[in-house]
């Protein structure tokens, strides 16, 4: 059986070996291959699973991907424990060792570059969410006489209505405050779309989703400062997620997550 190379991430030599017990996709362990001054962290992975046409079907496995996607994130994690990471995409393989090394070789400046500026930082993200208040608008009226006429019913939507957007306005108000307050406090900030509530089970309207570029030594500062916000406005709740290897800002886009 042929064994392709699947690559995690490329980072600087680590000063320590990688863990004996850290495995990767398929639980193989993971290894690195040096070149030119600078790591790949890799596994050999079976060809029958990871050749083009294999991959593509597993990749359309909902159950197969959420398991290799979470493999390829644990080593992604426990990297940006001890270096800097920069993550390759979900399901990157090479035919062999060679294949690596041309590959590092055809993006050894940008690899350098964005290494160089995101030496001893990591990514954090935050996200805030304005509750569903038409649920508890729904709570809140159970006790209310029924309207008496059209007059009082169209006077009790326009009440409703005026209230949800006043407290709509105040959630990106709020967004807004802290993100100005974080993007001030981190080196490098970026704004992402929305998250859509049916794909991402969370629950409310999502106002903010961002990733922020925190050095190492701040990040507990950082930590303290969006853990005060949350109690800043009612009906609003407040997730921070990392540290994370700098996904958003490694200014790579072929080949990098």
């Amino acid at each position: 059986m042929t064994a392709l190379r699947y690559v995690y991430a490329v980072c600087r030599p680590l000063s320590a070996p990688l863990q004996a017990q850290l495995t990767g996709v398929a639980g193989i362990p993971a290894r690195q291959l040096e070149h030119h001054g600078l790591i790949a962290v890799l596994s050999l992975v079976p060809e029958e699973d990871f050749a083009e046409e294999p991959l593509k079907e597993h990749l359309e496995d909902l159950d197969w991907l959420t398991a290799t996607a979470r493999a390829h994130q644990n080593v992604v994690d426990a990297l940006t424990g001890v270096t800097t990471p920069l993550p390759l995409r979900l399901g990157t393989v090479f035919r062999d060792d060679s294949g690596v090394r041309v590959m590092i070789e055809e993006r050894e400046e940008d690899f350098r570059h964005a290494l160089e500026r995101l030496e001893g930082r990591v990514e954090w993200g935050v996200k805030v969410y304005v509750e569903q208040e038409e649920e508890k608008e729904a709570v809140e009226e159970r006790p209310a006489a029924r309207p008496a006429s059209g007059r009082d019913y169209l006077r009790q939507r326009r009440r409703r209505t005026a209230a949800h957007e006043q407290r709509g306005q105040k959630a990106d108000e709020f967004a807004a405050r802290l993100h100005a307050a974080l993007s001030g406090y981190a080196e490098d900030a970026r704004l992402h779309a929305p998250q859509n509530a049916t794909l991402s089970g969370a629950t409310g309207r999502n106002v903010l989703n961002a990733s922020y570029l925190v050095p190492r030594s701040r990040s507990e500062e950082f930590v303290e400062l969006v853990d005060r916000a949350e109690d800043d406005t009612p009906g609003v709740r407040v997730e921070l997620t990392g540290p994370w290897a700098a996904y958003s800002f490694t200014g790579l886009t072929q080949g990098v997550a």
